[in-house]
């Protein structure tokens, strides 16, 4: 049997990642429970089961020379034995074990020294008493309280401005499943995807500025107005985690920069959110990547192939018409982009539906953001942002 790709998961990371591997020639076979999900119609074959059906997982392991994940929501000790069995897992259940939590992900920086938001476990502030809540020495408000594993999107994490809303928190949650965070003043927010191969050889995409609307990516411009010093200080932090933890395939970190530096915010074992616009601005782009990965061969070093490029997410609106059909051909009629539309069934306000990618023409920086900004007016006239979302799908 020559290479081929199992993916458990069907929405639009494992969509995308078909389309690349239909122009690879890779065979890719998906795990899903619904046949109406994103990447089923481009996928060589489908086993439609719930994506922790291990039974499921074992026979999709039939089809295909090593197994990958569209998301984080893993349970590694029912996967375990398929691994035993012989399964290939690209990256491994070890490397991805220390990420699959933001708890075991603060706890891995912390050994590894890299930099990040100071932190503590939730139960850590919770007297045995009947005393309220009280912060450690050198923590004060606001803080962020985040979920340990299952947010995403701004889901699972909450600003605490007071005591109250401290004490409010820790009734309405069980502690040791949440963390504190201290709440960090950043100028911007930037991004990094990068793969190791199974040679070791680690390789990275342009440092990009993510941007933020209700805690959900709106935006992201590629490349990052940085310094080389910090692009190569992202590389750094890659290279540390990937090698440390020994891990195979694509990694997405998303950091904080200003005044207190570069900080890690939360990684991600898989392709990203931030990384779409490499399909088109990039030599590659990260499902090519992660293609390469996952089959053993050797990763390779990507280049932007244009000046620079914004990604915008589409987030469903209000509105009868649920496919959109006016805004999408708009989109597409706009000069250099690039719309991708998920063919997601329901279009709820605030799921994620598509993006578009805008190829951008200047090529210094502060042109090239200033164009950015434009181009985003003339994305939002068409689709506008919704105030509400609620996407069930990973970044």
């Amino acid at each position: 049997m020559g290479a081929s790709i199992g993916i458990v998961g069907g929405g639009q990371l494992a969509w995308m990642l078909a389309q690349a591997a239909r122009r690879d020639g890779v065979p890719l076979h998906v795990q899903t429970p619904n046949a109406q999900d994103p990447a089923v119609e481009l996928a060589t074959s489908v086993v439609q089961a719930e994506v922790d059906d291990i039974s499921a997982t074992r026979e999709l392991a039939q089809r295909c020379t090593a197994i990958s994940f569209e998301n984080e929501w893993l349970d590694l000790d029912g996967l375990a034995p398929l691994q035993a069995e012989g399964v290939q897992f690209v990256p491994s259940l070890e490397a991805l074990r220390p990420l699959l939590s933001k708890r075991s992900q603060r706890e891995l920086l912390q050994r590894l020294d890299l930099p990040s938001p100071r932190w503590m476990p939730l139960d850590q502030v919770v007297s045995t008493t009947e005393d309220p809540p009280t912060l450690p020495e050198g923590f004060s408000f606001p803080l962020m309280a985040k979920a340990a594993s299952g947010g995403y999107d701004g889901k699972g994490t909450a600003v605490l401005r007071s005591p109250a809303e401290l004490e409010a928190l820790v009734q309405r949650v069980d502690p040791s499943t949440w963390i504190l965070e201290e709440f960090v003043r950043f100028e911007q927010e930037l991004a990094l995807v990068a793969a190791r191969d199974q040679q070791g050889e680690v390789v990275c995409f342009p440092l990009v500025q993510t941007h933020q609307h209700q805690q959900v990516c709106e935006w992201v411009l590629a490349p990052a107005e940085a310094s080389h010093g910090l692009q190569q200080a992202a590389r750094n932090i890659a290279a540390s985690l990937l090698t440390s933890l020994n891990y195979v395939g694509v990694l997405s970190i998303e950091f904080f920069h200003g005044p207190g530096g570069l900080m890690v915010n939360e990684l991600a074992p898989r392709t990203h959110n931030s990384g779409h616009y490499t399909i088109e601005a990039c030599s590659l782009s990260q499902f090519d990547q992660q293609l390469r990965v996952v089959v053993g061969d050797t990763a390779q070093e990507p280049a932007l192939v244009v000046p620079g490029a914004l990604m915008v997410n589409l987030l469903g609106l209000e509105g009868p018409d649920a496919g959109f059909t006016a805004q999408r051909q708009a989109l597409e009629a706009l000069p250099n982009a690039h719309l991708h539309w998920y063919g997601k069934t329901g279009a709820s306000l605030g799921r994620k539906l598509g993006h578009v990618t805008v190829l951008l023409q200047q090529a210094d920086g502060a042109a090239r953001r200033q164009e950015a900004m434009q181009r985003l007016q003339e994305v939002r006239q068409i689709w506008p942002l919704p105030t509400v979302q609620n996407d069930p799908q990973p970044s």
